[in-house]
């Protein structure tokens, strides 16, 4: 059974595009272009709409890698656990904090 699913608080990345739509120009090289070309034949798709489908199904995995998570019984009581008694923070992390930050330099 799945106890839980972490969720990060903000818009959902899958939402509906608006309608309008806009344009990305792209220098690539003779032989990326030449990959693509085939790779979007195969797929019967022109070049357009495989880079669109690519870049939007590479975007997705990105996002729901850093977003989502799911745990069993034992992870979630884990990983609540350690939320709710953190280590205490050791020497490099201390030296860190101690620090002033470069935009104070």
């Amino acid at each position: 059974m799945m106890k839980r699913s972490g969720l990060a608080e903000s818009p959902a990345p899958f939402a509906a595009a608006p309608a309008e739509k806009g344009s990305i120009n792209l220098r690539i090289d003779a032989h990326a272009r030449a990959l693509i070309d085939e790779a979007a034949a195969v797929l019967g798709k022109t070049r357009t709409e495989f880079m669109i489908d690519t870049a939007r199904r590479q975007a997705m995995d990105v996002l729901l890698d850093r977003r989502m998570f799911s745990l069993g019984d034992q992870g979630y009581d884990a990983f609540t656990q350690a939320l709710d008694n953190p280590a205490p923070p050791g020497p490099k992390l201390r030296a860190l904090m101690a620090r002033k930050p470069a935009w104070d330099r």
